[in-house]
This record gives structure tokens, C-alpha cells and sequence, in this order.
């Protein structure tokens, strides 16, 4: 079926459980077994490693049945130095791998004779890596392949694509294009939300009240997989739900900050079918087959409905069977949310953001590994390069300033030998300045910038590790003090090489690590279907406290409406406060109270501080708003982004990412790796020596575009400003609302530094003058220091 007539480039979108992988290796094994060959016939991406080995395991079983002379391997970065060099010199038919050790293998000088006869290429969940710079990585090492072997098939495979058409384009190769084949989708999911006694609490994520609802369907399956958005709320939830298992039934933990061999110890359980549940987080819910999972948990409101979708096909991962998901909405609002997502399923209704042009820091990396290979030409590399799907656009001029930047750093760092890379040759070739850097580029290739972490270990000599946390927060903790990891609670005892050394302590609270992980922001698409549910005359799908909440927030104010902006103002606890629900995501929100402070300072409002969530930011201060419209500017509010941007810490963390990618910064030397301070400090001094002396560096408009694409999430701010126009229903009222009211209760609050610090100050000065009957200069000395 996919060896089908001469489409290089074929897409096919089937559902999870359906088959997709075996059919995208079927054509492979029926070639190799009519026509024996040596070498390279298959590469096999993935976007994890724990779904390579398993398809792996997968693949084996039908070739070893029918004793075909196959040989399948995969090369992560588990996989060790000895068998990588083996694989070079005498590759297997079939290769499994991940993006970043594809990059890895073009960047070799024998990579022209590694991939010589390589015939097809399958990218499985390729939705995944279409999502982040892996995917734009991937398409230029594809671009490479291409040009070592022109006959190259391309086979994206995917459950959940929102667009064909986007990921099609992607996977095209120049003047190529990418065929569409649809599957049969099979029957729905079987997905509803867990219904408990508890009530959930007004805001948080952990969903504790849960605990025994979901343990109670644990005992009534025999696999559950129990989902989280972020690591650190997966050992919170693991630890809870542990010591409620009374039963004492085998439960693990799996997410990517435990140590490789637990991971491994996990998975292998799954296999053997002696877990009954395993809370993770995304490190298993792409495509993994556990065979006996019957059931998917997904804690906390699932962000955007195509993970959702992915996630539950763990569940009953077969063809024809529907799967099996349960919701549990952590909080009051995530109710209202976890039924929108419900609906959006049953809809058939994927979501996701459009696409933006190819990130030009992964350019500067490809041109790298493309030195490291071996002299190439630039007219040549950049035909190869503007071929790939996410590079079409890219012109001659940012080819060339890239080629520049990697060559002598730019303007403002030609004169420093560390960055002159690369030198033009006599006969019109580029070519490294010192072949000895191709081993340091090669230490250093992948987009994926991990949280600065440490390595964990139980005390003494050859201590197993248990896997890394945060170097901020090892920098924390003191002797004594206790933590979770891989569901256990042990107790820091000291750093040791960079390493933190830990025993093991079940007697105490602990002090949660707080692992990173990946923070979602609620998707557009979905936070429509919230508004639109807003405007139902009543919730029956609703519990009857969240229907009653939302009815009460009708009655006191009103909700907020499609194509139209709600703003609320109110007095509460001595302080005006001023409401503004965008639903434009965590990300775009936390800005939008960045700016909407900074403009209310401007015109005189003295703010003292904001927080925001995914559909609101709540600012409060000493004067009330009477007319928000001026706020919303959305000119002033970009103006105001340009200048709070150039100094701040968002800009500093988005320029190491950048320089990092790009080659500018090093975090691996002589297979070392630098501590985050290390790589901090070193980013810092770079970044502001480039915007004093150069702010137009190639990195710093990189690092601008990056920052209002991610970080910042500018442009749904600015989506927010078009679709409400001047449509602002701004409510003016006497006390906190039904929909504000578990804002006050949401942590992470943001002081601001402003005017009110001296209103209040000379407030306090003026009422002590008035009760002692003190000069104010007397006053004032005694009240230099006012807490507040």
C-alpha cells in the first residue's frame, strides 16, 4: 500500500491502534526479502527513544518468525560509542533514531558512503516533531539525504494531524509533493470525565481530591496509564496515590528527569504486564504499544485536544477497538475546559498553531554540521537547504548572513579567533579554519535545550543514580532537607562533583523537586469552544456546582463572550483590582500583565502587582480603571514589549537558547559539560556586550523573534486585539465576581515596582504625623524601611 506508484513523499494519517507502523515498514521487509542486499535500506525516525526501542521489539518479532536475514538496530543517545562506529562502518537494513542522531551521522565524512543506498525514510508521529525546531532539524538533514540519495521515499506517519496540508508541505522536497492518504479512523474514543465525590478545589493542579476515585478504577483495569502535564506534578501525584494504596498494587512512575536504566525497569514491567498503573507524563504517550493498558487517565485539563487524542489511543492500542480515557479536571475551572476538550473529540476537531518559516538559529547549526562533514560549496548548500519544507522561503541574503555569522561571529565578534569557524578556500569552497572544532560541533548538535540539571545518586562509593533535578533548585536545598524522585522521598546529604548525593528518608514531608518539564498553555481552538460554551442558557453537562458558579458569574457580572473582550473592576482588601479575560494562554496572559502594568504606570494607576492564567490576568493596585480601551492599544502594548524586553531576564534566557543552537555557545567542550551558571554567565556577558554594540546581530534578531513567537507569546496577544477590536464590556462593580474569585487563590504573583511604593509610603508617613504629632522629617527617618 505505501510503496504506491512514484509519490516520493507520502503522508498517511490512520488511527492509533491501526497499524500505520507495520504498514510503513511492510514495503521494506518485502524489498529485502525478494532482494537481499547489504547495507542502509530503512531509516526509522522517532521522537523518542523509548518509541524507537519498542518498535523495535515490535519489528524483531515477525522477522525472527519468518527467519528473515534482516538486521534492525536503533541509535539513541543510550546507545554506546563502540556500536555508533560500528553502525557508520557496516549499517543495519533497518535503522531506528531520533532527529538529533540523524544530524549527528550527517555531519560524519563518511556519511556520503553511510547512506549510499538508503531507499526510504519513515517518520512516525511526525505531528510531534513538526511542533518545535527537532522537526525544522529533521528537514534539513532529510535535505541532506536527499542529495546523497535522489530516489529517497519519504513516509510521515501520524494519528493526529490538525492540517495535511501544513505537514505535507513540510515533508516535501523541493518541487516534489507530499500525497495524503486518510485511513479508515476506526470507531470514537470511549472519554468522559471522572466524576467524584470531592468537589475539586477552586484552583491548583495537583487534583489530590481524586486520589481515591482513581485508584478505585485502577483496581477495575488491568493497565492504567494516569497522565500529567509537568514532571513535578506526576511525583506529587505518585506520592499521594501511593500512600493511599492500601492494596499495595504495583504502581511505577515514568517521565525523562529519572535515570535511564528506571525508565527501562518501567517499561519492561509494562511489557510483562506487572503494573497495574504507571503515572507519566509525555515521555509515553507517542505512539508506545503496552499491549494490556485498558485504561488512560488524563490528570489535570489536557491544554489542546490533539495530545489529548494521542494520549487516550494508549489505551486498547488496537485496531477497531475504542479506547478507553477518563478526565480529571484538577481545579473548578478545568471542569468547564475538560468538557470543551470532550466535545472537540467528539467533533473530530484537531487543534494547533500555524506554522512560522524555518528558525534561522537551526540554519546556523545545519551549516555547522555541514562543515564538520567536509568542504561544501554555498551555492550547493543553499539549493539543498531552500528545498526543505520549512526553508521555501528562505532567500539568498539570510543563507548568506548565516554563512557570515558561522564564519566570523558577526560584526561585533569577528575580531575574537573562537568564533571563526569557517574560511573560504582558493577554490570556492568552504571548509572549517580548524578541523579539530568538527568533534566540539559535533558534541553540541540537537535543538533540545534541557533544563540545567544535576545528576542524583544515593550516597557512597558507586551509588545507583535516580535521575537529575534542577540545578536551581539543588542550589536550594540544605543538609537534612527532603525531596521526590522516581516516587521516592530521600534526604540531601551534600554535592559531590556535581553531583547530589541523597539517602533514603520515608518518614519526613517532602520538598517537592520542581522539575521543569514542559508547561502548556491552553490552545486557541479550544479556548473558543469555552467561550462559546459560556453562551448556553444552561450547563447540563456541567456538575451542578460548576453550573451554579457559572450561572452566579452571569448573575453578578456577565460572562465572556466570543469576539469580545470582558474586563471587570472591583474593590477587595483595601486595593482596586481590574480583571481582564483574554483566554489567549498562560504565556500570552503572564505578558499581557507584564504590559497592561507597565501602561497603567504610565498613565498614572499605580499597579502593585498582577498574576495571570490561561484565561485571565488579574492586576491590582490604588486607583480603579475607568476606561480600559487606552490599555489594549495595540501599537502601545508592542511599543511597551520593545522596551521591557530589551533588559529582561526572558530576552537574557531566550538568547542562550539561541547562541546555543546556533553554535555561539558551547555547553559540551571536551566532553564536559558546562553548569548552567557556567553557560548563564558566559550567554549574559554575550548578550550584552551584542545589544550595546551591535543590536542588530543576526543572534539578536533571532533572539527577538524567538522571544515573541515563545516566551512571550506576543502574537495571540495581538490576535486577542483584533478579534475584540474596540468590543470591551467592561464591568464596574462592588465586590470580587464568581470568575475572579479563585484568581486571588493562583501562586506565581508579580509585584510591580512603581509609583504606589511612594503613595503608600508617603500615606504612612502623613498618618504617623497626624497620630504622634512628629515633624516629617522625623517621620520619615523612622519609617525608611515600611513593609508591606
Amino acid at each position: 500500500m505505501l510503496d504506491r506508484a512514484a509519490s516520493p513523499s507520502l503522508l498517511l494519517i490512520a488511527p492509533t491502534g491501526g497499524g500505520k507502523t507495520l504498514a510503513g515498514f511492510l514495503p521494506t521487509l518485502s524489498g529485502l526479502t525478494e532482494k537481499p542486499r547489504d547495507g542502509l535500506h530503512t531509516l526509522y525516525i522517532s521522537p523518542l527513544k523509548a518509541l524507537a526501542a519498542d518498535i523495535r521489539r515490535n519489528l524483531l518479532v515477525p522477522i525472527e518468525e519468518a527467519g528473515l536475514p534482516i538486521r534492525v538496530e536503533d541509535r539513541t543517545g543510550d546507545t554506546s560509542y563502540t556500536r555508533k562506529r560500528r553502525q557508520r562502518a557496516d549499517p543495519p537494513h533497518i535503522l531506528l533514531t531520533t532527529p538529533e542522531s540523524l544530524a549527528l551521522l550527517t555531519s560524519y565524512e563518511d556519511a556520503a558512503r553511510t547512506f549510499a543506498g538508503i531507499e526510504r525514510i519513515i517518520i512516525d508521529e511526525i505531528h510531534a516533531l513538526a511542533e518545535s525546531k527537532r522537526g525544522d532539524q529533521l528537514m534539513l538533514a532529510l535535505a541532506r539525504l536527499q542529495t546523497l540519495a535522489p530516489n529517497l521515499r519519504r513516509v510521515g506517519l501520524s494519528a493526529t494531524v490538525e492540517d495535511p496540508d501544513a505537514i505535507a508541505r513540510l515533508m516535501s522536497f523541493g518541487d516534489t509533493t507530499t500525497e495524503i492518504l486518510h485511513a479508515d479512523p476506526g470507531p470514537d474514543p470511549d472519554i468522559r470525565m471522572l466524576r467524584t465525590e470531592e468537589t475539586p478545589p477552586w484552583a491548583g493542579g495537583g487534583a489530590a481530591y481524586a486520589i481515591p476515585a482513581v485508584l478505585e478504577q485502577v483496581k477495575q483495569h488491568k493497565t492504567t496509564l494516569i497522565f500529567h502535564n509537568t514532571r513535578a506534578q506526576a511525583e506529587i501525584f505518585f506520592h499521594n496515590l501511593w500512600l493511599a494504596n492500601e492494596d499495595g498494587l504495583p504502581i511505577g512512575i515514568h517521565h525523562g528527569s529519572l535515570d535511564r536504566g528506571q525508565r527501562e525497569k518501567v517499561e519492561a514491567a509494562m511489557v510483562a504486564g506487572k503494573l497495574r498503573a504507571i503515572v507519566c507524563t509525555g515521555s509515553l504517550d507517542l505512539g508506545i504499544d503496552w499491549g494490556d493498558v485498558d485504561l488512560v487517565i488524563q490528570v489535570g485539563a489536557p491544554k489542546n485536544v490533539k495530545r489529548l487524542v494521542q494520549r487516550i489511543g494508549r489505551a486498547n492500542h488496537r485496531y477497531n477497538a475504542p479506547s478507553k480515557a477518563l478526565l480529571v479536571p484538577a481545579n473548578r475551572f478545568e471542569i468547564v475546559e475538560c468538557v470543551a476538550a470532550l466535545e472537540a473529540v467528539k467533533a473530530h476537531d484537531l487543534d494547533g498553531e500555524p506554522r512560522g518559516p524555518g528558525p534561522r538559529d537551526v540554519l546556523c547549526q545545519h551549516i555547522l554540521i555541514a562543515a564538520a562533514s567536509g568542504p561544501f560549496d554555498a551555492d550547493a548548500l543553499y539549493a539543498e537547504m531552500s528545498a526543505a519544507g520549512p526553508y521555501r522561503g528562505l532567500s539568498r541574503a539570510q543563507f548568506d548572513a548565516c554563512l557570515d555569522f558561522c564564519a566570523t561571529g558577526g560584526y561585533a565578534l569577528r575580531a575574537y579567533d573562537q568564533w571563526k569557524r569557517l574560511q573560504l578556500r582558493p577554490d570556492g569552497l568552504w571548509q572549517l579554519r580548524d578541523p579539530r572544532s568538527a568533534t566540539r560541533i559535533r558534541q553540541n548538535v540537537g535543538t533540545i535545550q534541557d533544563t540545567d540539571t544535576l545528576k542524583v545518586r544515593w550516597k557512597g562509593r558507586g551509588g545507583a543514580p535516580l535521575g537529575e533535578i534542577e540545578e536551581g533548585f539543588a542550589a536550594s536545598l540544605t543538609k537534612g532537607d527532603t525531596f521526590l524522585i522516581g516516587g521516592q522521598i530521600v534526604r540531601y546529604e551534600g554535592l559531590r562533583e556535581l553531583t547530589v548525593e541523597v539517602t533514603r528518608d520515608a518518614h519526613k514531608k517532602p520538598k517537592i523537586a520542581t522539575f521543569m518539564g514542559t508547561k502548556f498553555a491552553t490552545s486557541t481552538q479550544l479556548s473558543e469552544r469555552i467561550l462559546r460554551l459560556f453562551q448556553q442558557e444552561t450547563w447540563p453537562e456541567l456538575p451542578d456546582h460548576t453550573a451554579q458558579w457559572l450561572a452566579l458569574q452571569r448573575e453578578r457580572s456577565r460572562l465572556p463572550e466570543p469576539g469580545r473582550l470582558l474586563v471587570e473592576s472591583f474593590p477587595h482588601d483595601g486595593r482596586e483590582q481590574f480583571v481582564a479575560y483574554g483566554f489567549a494562554g498562560r504565556n500570552a496572559m503572564q505578558t499581557l500583565g507584564l504590559l497592561l502594568t507597565k501602561r497603567m504606570e504610565e498613565m498614572g494607576l499605580a499597579p502593585m502587582g498582577f498574576v495571570a492564567t490561561d484565561y485571565a490576568t488579574l492586576i491590582w493596585g490604588l486607583d480603579s480603571v475607568a476606561d480600559p480601551a487606552p490599555l489594549f492599544d495595540v501599537a502601545a502594548l508592542e511599543a511597551g514589549l520593545d522596551g521591557w524586553l530589551a533588559g529582561n531576564a526572558v530576552m537574557k534566557r531566550t538568547f542562550r537558547t539561541s547562541a546555543t543552537i546556533a553554535g555561539l555557545i558551547e555547553r559540551q567542550l571536551g566532553g564536559q559539560r558546562k553548569t548552567g551558571r557556567q553557560a548563564t554567565m558566559s550567554s549574559d556577558i554575550l548578550y550584552d556586550t551584542l545589544l550595546k554594540y551591535d543590536p542588530d546581530h543576526l543572534l539578536m534578531q533571532i533572539t527577538r523573534e524567538e522571544a515573541m513567537r515563545g516566551l512571550v507569546d506576543f502574537s495571540r496577544i495581538r490576535e486577542m486585539c483584533a478579534r475584540v477590536g474596540n468590543r470591551i464590556d467592561h464591568m464596574q462593580l462592588d465586590r470580587v465576581t464568581p470568575l475572579a474569585a479563585p484568581l486571588f487563590l493562583e501562586p506565581g504573583r508579580v509585584p510591580v515596582n512603581g509609583s504606589a511604593d511612594q503613595r503608600l509610603l508617603e500615606e504612612e508617613v502623613t498618618r504617623l504625623m497626624s497620630e504622634s504629632g512628629l515633624s516629617e522629617v522625623e517621620v520619615t527617618k523612622k519609617t525608611w524601611r515600611v513593609p508591606f
